[in-house]
């Protein structure tokens, strides 16, 4: 009796120790995990919020803040606030996602719990408990892995998350960083990808078939399989009405609505002005100072000089009037003189097949658009509209013995004396060599310099007939100089930038205009330019404007400039300056008459069509000028014997011709 008390009183002690054993064991775990959750918790706070660096579109806008182009990076992602997004569409991802986003610290134990316990039963995983804040931290700073190191360190980033933001920040991130297939990152690139909206506009049967996307785009894409997606779409519809987001009878009826994919119209339509946002977009590049392949995901905003309509009317023209059965290639500039904006650009004819941007990249021999560079430095120099020079065969005898016989045009001479206003009017390249030896060559490189061309030119005769390289922008921006009436123009794209948190990072400022050109001699050479249009000049040669001539509404200067490689048209009005290069990136001969028109043709219907809502303007004349009736192939002023044939013409005060004509 008293050994089976004894066994039953060793027993008690046993079951007295383990139960104490594991009472102690059970403690040690619960304050082992306290101590462990409050060692994670302080390196939580101790690491911070969790800094992260997504791609995301930069954008381009033109002058009227219209969006021109969109680059994009690695993905294709527009952030946009919780307030720009749909409430269905919020309402759907948490119903779908994360019943209890609201309510839990970053993890949902209770669904973590039911996960496990169906994963175990199933000897598969079958559910997931991930919440929207660890899916989160997943899409913006690890992969997709799976492995318990990924798991531990989503979890680690989704308590800091937690800690830092609040949960409509991390509600906000989420929705921006979730992938939709086909290289759509975010609810707003989804919108405008699949329905062609904005993620603010979707209704509640589009917000229900985005939110299914998520779960597999390979599986639940509408453009993959239109039937998966519905299905999903239906059980996301009744997950909302479960959780009262929505009633029955609005999931009824979205259920009901057939949807339509759009895939974003602008996707397939053809970009407009691809030269001019390149070329923005390396502009910014250098004013940021990172490199050109960075900024396309950087999330910046890029508002540029573009003229919208102007470049869809440059772009129009071009695939117009271009020869469609000839290599020949262009390049077009337009800037506003009065400030510098360039509102247009095309550098070739399909930036697709070639993005070698011919405006800012190619310099090409300039031909006689070089010759306004000549004529202001001999009006400087004390010419006038009436000074005359033979029109001959000549040869000029070089400084280093060599002999020089530039020509005419088809070696048409008048053999007699001609004016500079007849001259200009039809490009006669006897005239330019002979004033360009009567000033000196070095006076020429000086005024090439004062309408702002850097390049190092050689002071020879024949540099007045434009055998020196230059790029299409220079030219553009030199002629322009004319066109604001001798001041200054400095040519620029950028007007501002703005990064992604909405701060400007840059905004461009106007430099202070710098006197060029004398403003009397400036206003006498526009108008000699604007002698090219007038049929009245036509003599020995035709005006060289005189094939475009009768489509001119609006007043313009301007001069062409040919080469046996180059066909140039370059001209301004009061309010724009636009610089025309045509010609073959090998170099060779232009010798069809189509394409030697080209550059002509492209600059007439261009300008008119640029200048249609435009009122007419004519050039400022300043004070220090005269206007006379002047017959313009002798130079004196209207009589009895001209009086048909006068045009009127400019000369500054006090060198105005005397002399009528008939006495």
């Amino acid at each position: 009796m008293s050994d089976c008390k004894d066994v039953q009183l060793n027993i008690k002690v046993g079951e007295i120790i383990m139960i104490k054993k594991f009472f102690n064991t059970f403690l040690f775990a619960i304050a082992f995990a306290i101590s462990t959750g409050l060692v994670i918790l302080v390196y939580s706070v101790m690491q911070g919020p969790p800094e992260y660096s997504l791609d995301e579109n930069t954008v381009i806008y033109g002058q009227n803040g219209e969006v021109v182009s969109v680059e994009r990076g690695v993905q294709n992602r527009f952030w946009v606030e919780l307030d720009d997004i749909s409430p269905h569409l919020i309402d759907a991802f948490i119903s779908a996602e994360d019943a209890h986003f609201y309510d839990h610290f970053g993890f949902d134990l209770k669904r973590i719990a039911g996960a496990v316990y169906h994963n175990i039963l199933a000897f598969d995983k079958v559910q997931g408990a991930s919440t929207i804040t660890q899916q989160y931290a997943r899409n913006i700073y690890l992969t997709h892995q799976k492995s318990w190191e990924r798991k531990i360190h989503e979890a680690l980033i989704a308590l800091r998350l937690e800690i830092f933001q609040d949960k409509e920040e991390i509600l906000e991130g989420y929705l921006n960083t979730i992938y939709f297939g086909h290289g759509q990152y975010g609810v707003q690139a989804a919108s405008r990808f699949y329905f062609d909206k904005d993620a603010d506009e979707l209704a509640l049967e589009e917000a229900a078939l985005l939110t299914a996307i998520p779960k597999g785009p390979s599986v639940y894409s509408p453009l993959i399989s239109y039937e998966n997606a519905i299905n999903r779409q239906e059980w996301i519809l009744e997950r909302m009405n479960e959780t009262n987001k929505i009633s029955e009878a609005a999931m009824n009826q979205a259920k009901r609505v057939d949807l339509r994919i759009a895939v974003t119209a602008s996707e397939q339509q053809p970009e407009v002005g691809q030269y001019f946002t390149d070329f923005a977009m390396n502009q910014a590049a250098d004013i940021l100072g990172i490199d050109r392949q960075k900024l396309d995901g950087k999330g910046y905003q890029v508002h540029t000089t573009l003229n919208h309509q102007a470049q869809e009317k440059l772009e129009q023209t071009v695939q117009e009037q271009m020869p469609s059965d000839s290599e020949l290639q262009i390049g077009a500039v337009t800037i506003e003189p009065r400030t510098g904006k360039i509102v247009a650009l095309q550098g070739g004819r399909s930036f697709d097949e070639s993005p070698f941007n011919r405006v800012t990249q190619a310099e090409r021999m300039t031909g006689s658009t070089f010759k306004p560079f000549l004529y202001y430095a001999a009006l400087v120099y004390g010419f006038t509209p009436s000074t005359t020079l033979d029109s001959r065969p000549t040869t000029f005898s070089l400084e280093n013995g060599e002999i020089y016989s530039p020509s005419n045009y088809s070696d048409t001479y008048a053999n007699r004396p001609v004016t500079l206003a007849q001259a200009v009017a039809v490009s006669d390249n006897i005239y330019a060599i002979k004033t360009n030896q009567y000033i000196g060559p070095e006076n020429l490189v000086q005024a090439a310099d004062a309408f702002g061309l850097d390049a190092e030119l050689p002071p020879v005769l024949s540099l007045a007939l434009g055998t020196a390289s230059v790029s299409v922008l220079e030219m553009a921006e030199a002629y322009s100089v004319l066109a604001n009436q001798g001041w200054s123009v400095n040519p620029y794209v950028i007007e501002k930038i703005v990064d992604r948190d909405g701060n400007i990072v840059y905004q461009h400022q106007a430099e202070t205009p710098q006197r060029r050109l004398e403003e009397n001699h400036a206003f006498v050479l526009t108008h000699l330019l604007t002698g090219m249009f007038d049929s009245r000049m036509n003599d020995y040669m035709y005006v060289t404007g005189a094939s475009i001539a009768q489509r001119l509404t609006h007043q313009y200067a301007g001069k062409s400039g040919t080469t046996p490689n180059d066909s140039w048209m370059i001209g301004f009005s009061p309010h724009y300056t636009t610089a025309i290069w045509t010609g073959f990136d090998d170099n060779r001969e232009i010798e069809r008459i189509q394409e030697n028109r080209a550059a002509k043709e492209i600059w007439a219907t261009y300008m008119e069509r640029l200048h249609e809502n435009i009122p007419l303007q004519t050039f400022q004349v300043p004070t220090g000028v005269i206007g006379l009736q002047v017959d313009p192939f002798s130079g004196k002023l209207e009589g009895p014997a001209c009086e048909e044939k006068t045009r009127l013409t400019y000369y500054i005060k006090g060198t105005e011709p005397k002399e009528v004509c008939g006495k």
